[in-house]
């Protein structure tokens, strides 16, 4: 499959544009209860399906991924080991423990806690005393904590995420978007591989009471191995889930569910058929050129742009013909212009949905042009400039 360029619009507009159908962009192909939804592709970070995914929602326990991030980066970077322990106090045990009447992983008042053992009350139990150990043992205080939190999912490019506690318990001010928790997600898959599997485990036993994971999806024969669920009166049912079939794995936020039930059951189907009706297309091969953008005042009216490598996409197997992409780029770029050099972003849409963007870069080298050359493209500026 290949992409076809349309100059003469390009030429009118200074807007490279491809298309892989001439068929209008459609509706989304996938239904889901969820009043918010959002999912990828692990491996190219094709965007598969989105609903309302910007929207800011309250995060309650699915905030405990963000907890859990700082710990697995403080490990990562030897600040923290496994083998550390931090005492429960007080303030955790009873606003995070079996007096608190929330999920708890039954940590004694005033006993110490290894580090692992309070991933493992976390990931598993969503336990709340055991985030709240983790704060104040990490930083003084499940305030200051939070701010780590917020600071954190800044420098991992989460840009709407605010964080008031560690465990997702009711704040003022604390939120996150679908979005945001599906790549937070992800990369928690990726950067902490030998971490992430505590989300993959069935039960997990403490003060020799046990309890299985909360995530429904790990009981389900899916793939499933990962990562947590959610609820609160503000956004209803959450759960970011993730499978893994075939070699594929997709990855997904949900949020505005009407039950626990309901969770479970529009989250498999989500994930089910991410994992079934999409299959890994290479579109542009490496140093493949991708289109052209218009130049201004260079010795050709044209630049080739390519991508730094192979573009791939996760496409659907069924109803191609619901794709559709264009180059985007300010434009006319004006000369002189080096290879190598950014000049725009190749997007591509599912439906209705922006899948994936890839920036393009110069693929060669133009210089100035001649005196008439320079002359021509002004005129031509001033001619049709105003129609962009």
């Amino acid at each position: 499959m290949r992409f076809r360029i349309f100059q003469p619009l390009a030429g009118l507009l200074g807007l490279g544009l491809l298309l892989l159908s001439l068929a209008p962009v459609n509706a989304q192909l996938f239904e889901t209860k969820a009043a918010q939804a959002f999912m990828i592709d692990a491996e190219t970070g094709t965007v598969l399906f989105a609903k309302d995914a910007d929207k800011s929602i309250p995060p309650a326990s699915m905030a405990k991924l963000m907890t859990m991030e700082v710990v697995f980066n403080a490990i990562k970077s030897g600040r923290l080991k496994l083998d550390d322990t931090f005492v429960v106090s007080e303030n955790a045990w009873r606003k995070g423990g079996a007096p608190s009447g929330t999920s708890t992983m039954f940590a004694k008042l005033k006993s110490s806690i290894r580090v692992e053992d309070l991933i493992q009350g976390v990931t598993v139990q969503a336990a709340n005393d055991g985030c709240m150990v983790i704060a104040e043992g990490m930083a003084g205080s499940d305030e200051n904590f939070a701010v780590q939190m917020t600071e954190r999912a800044r420098q991992i490019g989460l840009q709407k995420s605010t964080f008031v506690n560690s465990t997702g318990l009711p704040a003022d001010g604390q939120q996150t978007t679908v979005r945001e928790l599906t790549l937070l997600a992800l990369h928690i898959w990726r950067d902490y591989p030998d971490l992430y599997r505590y989300y993959g485990l069935k039960d997990f036993t403490w003060n020799k009471i046990s309890q299985r994971n909360r995530n429904p999806l790990l009981t389900m024969d899916v793939g499933a191995d990962g990562l947590a669920v959610g609820m609160s009166e503000a956004a209803g049912f959450g759960i970011i889930g993730t499978v893994n079939q075939n070699g594929t794995r997709v990855i997904a936020a949900l949020s505005g569910l009407a039950s626990d039930r309901e969770r479970a059951e529009e989250a498999r189907k989500l994930l089910d058929w991410g994992v079934r009706s999409f299959e890994k297309t290479e579109i542009f091969a490496r140093d493949e050129v991708v289109g052209e953008a218009q130049v201004f005042g260079g010795a050709k009216s044209g630049v080739a742009l390519r991508a730094k490598g192979p573009v791939d996409i996760f496409l659907l197997i069924t109803n191609r013909d619901k794709l559709t992409a264009k180059i985007v780029y300010e434009g006319p770029v004006a000369a002189p212009i080096e290879e190598g050099q950014p000049v725009g972003t190749l997007r591509v849409w599912i439906g209705d949905t922006l899948s994936q963007e890839t920036p393009l870069f110069a693929a060669e080298s133009v210089g100035v042009g001649t005196l008439p050359q320079r002359a021509f493209d002004a005129a031509r500026e001033l001619a049709v400039g105003w129609l962009r």
